[in-house]
């Protein structure tokens, strides 16, 4: 649908507009520092222009970063995701050049919150649209398709180091007050998108084969089929049961919009997941 790909192509300009003007009018003037690859170009950056006499831009250095992880994500996650994921990456490097770097506040406290939570906007539109600000998302989207590994423990260990890096060469306020915005904007992104890592989908549709070859198609994930038949009206359906992750959330919506938009759809939080089969 060429309406729905432009609005997924606004919403990304948008998420990567947002984004770079938290950066550079609350977290980099504070010198508070961000989460993910976001925070290690931030970090890089600001290190090699006090250290050293290179001056290599935020945006260039997240840019170069993602490199690597988009190659990756072409690979094993696939294009649409990858590409959408990367012109994200794009337009924020492009838009935190074009913005100045300006402080809206003097008081670090409201630079972090406000910070956070105008980012978590611009991240959280853009995973709910079927995209990602790239980095971690995408390693997270690849670790999820291979190997069905949780991204939590990457992400506390890089973001630590982070965190570890700031308070040892800026002080451990900066650090704590990084802190702060790390806990906003993972609050205000699961609020906009979902909180939870895993999602168990139940789909009542009258056309079940082909939903489940669109599915296959898209996804890598194993499928339940169970008869259903209406109380009301007696008809007889299959319900379709999948559980994804999500990041998988706006393609299995697509889909089924595609195939039967008449189907009855019900989403609820996984808590875990065992004997879990994936067709590879």
């Amino acid at each position: 649908m060429l309406w729905l790909q432009t609005k997924k192509i606004v919403i990304v300009i948008a998420g990567a507009l947002i984004n770079a003007v938290a950066m550079n009018l609350f977290l980099i003037p504070a010198n508070v520092y961000s989460s993910g690859f976001t925070g290690v170009a931030q970090l890089l950056s600001k290190v090699l222009s006090d250290y050293t006499p290179i001056h290599v831009s935020m945006g260039f250095l997240l840019l170069l970063l993602n490199i690597p992880v988009a190659i990756l994500g072409w690979k094993k996650v696939g294009k649409s995701f990858t590409v959408y994921s990367f012109i994200s990456v794009l337009l924020t490097s492009l838009f935190l050049s074009m913005i100045p770097i300006k402080q809206v506040s003097h008081d670090i406290l409201l630079n972090a919150v406000f910070g956070g939570v105008i980012l978590a906007i611009g991240v959280g539109i853009t995973l709910k649209w079927g995209a990602s600000t790239g980095g971690v998302d995408i390693i997270a989207m690849v670790l999820s398709r291979m190997k069905d590994k949780p991204v939590g423990p990457y992400m506390f260990v890089l973001n630590g180091i982070i965190i570890i890096t700031a308070g040892f060469l800026y002080g451990w306020e900066k650090a704590l007050y990084t802190l702060v915005t790390l806990y906003t904007s993972t609050r205000v992104i699961d609020a906009i998108h979902t909180r939870h890592a895993k999602l168990t989908a139940m789909i009542i549709t009258k056309k079940a084969d082909e939903m489940k070859k669109a599915i296959h198609a898209k996804l890598v994930r194993g499928i339940t089929m169970v008869p259903a038949k209406g109380a009301f009206s007696n008809e007889t359906r299959d319900m379709l049961m999948i559980v994804i992750t999500r990041y998988e959330l706006f393609d299995l919506e697509r889909i089924i919009q595609e195939v039967d938009p008449n189907a009855f759809t019900n989403i609820v939080q996984t808590t875990a997941v065992y004997g879990f089969f994936r067709r590879e």
